[in-house]
């Protein structure tokens, strides 16, 4: 059963590649002078564990487990997937520009379901982002970041300057839409991750909480 789930994900993922994704626009905003040069998420910042409980939908399939992450140095994470039983399914180590591979199940060893983990980490753990314009609607501060040819829309919140949201777009076009609640800086009590070009949607929900 577990290895058709497997192959189930990798021949939806595939398909759904090629779904093609919209062009990302502000609305309703207005432009703000730049108070701040960089903007940050804290989120997995603290050396401490952070432990979820994890599900993905993959087009029609369902996968859930428990997800550690945890900083190790500088801009490095080591990333654990277990299934809910504890059998280990992935391990690896991830920053902005690096990637190790620890362990992978060898049902998931292939090369689009790895690529597919590590970039979507990469942005998830991307901790600074350099402000290029600074805007406002009635709830929310957002900065725009450009690195490269991609565009970053961080969303904080007025009244608590929370970290809400990241509009990850890439040729102006929307790739990952990261939605956080939390009540702190350093800590996101959930998660949810959807992707735009193709069916695919990560939800964390808190199991330990860091001081």
């Amino acid at each position: 059963m577990r290895r058709f789930l497997l192959q189930s994900f990798l021949y939806s993922l595939i398909f759904l590649l090629f779904v093609s994704c919209k062009t990302y626009q502000l609305t309703d905003v207005k432009l703000i002078s730049n108070s701040e040069k960089t903007v940050e998420n804290l989120y997995f910042s603290s050396n401490e564990d952070y432990v979820y409980k994890c599900q993905m939908d993959i087009y029609k399939n369902h996968v859930s487990g428990i997800l550690i992450i945890k900083k190790i140095k500088g801009t490095t994470h080591r990333v654990v997937l277990t299934s809910d039983f504890g059998n280990k399914l992935i391990d690896f180590e991830v920053s902005e520009n690096d990637f190790k591979l620890n362990y992978v199940l060898p049902d998931l060893d292939k090369k689009i379901v790895i690529n597919f983990l590590k970039n979507d980490f990469q942005e998830l753990l991307r901790q600074k982002y350099p402000v290029n314009e600074s805007f406002e609607n009635e709830n929310s501060k957002i900065y725009l970041s450009k690195i490269e040819k991609k565009n970053y829309y961080l969303f904080f919140n007025k009244e608590n300057n929370l970290l809400k949201q990241i509009i990850y777009t890439k040729n102006n076009k929307e790739k990952i839409d990261f939605s956080f609640d939390a009540k702190k800086h350093i800590f996101a009590d959930s998660l949810n991750l959807q992707h735009k070009d193709f069916k695919i949607n990560i939800k964390l929900f808190q199991i330990t909480e860091t001081e």
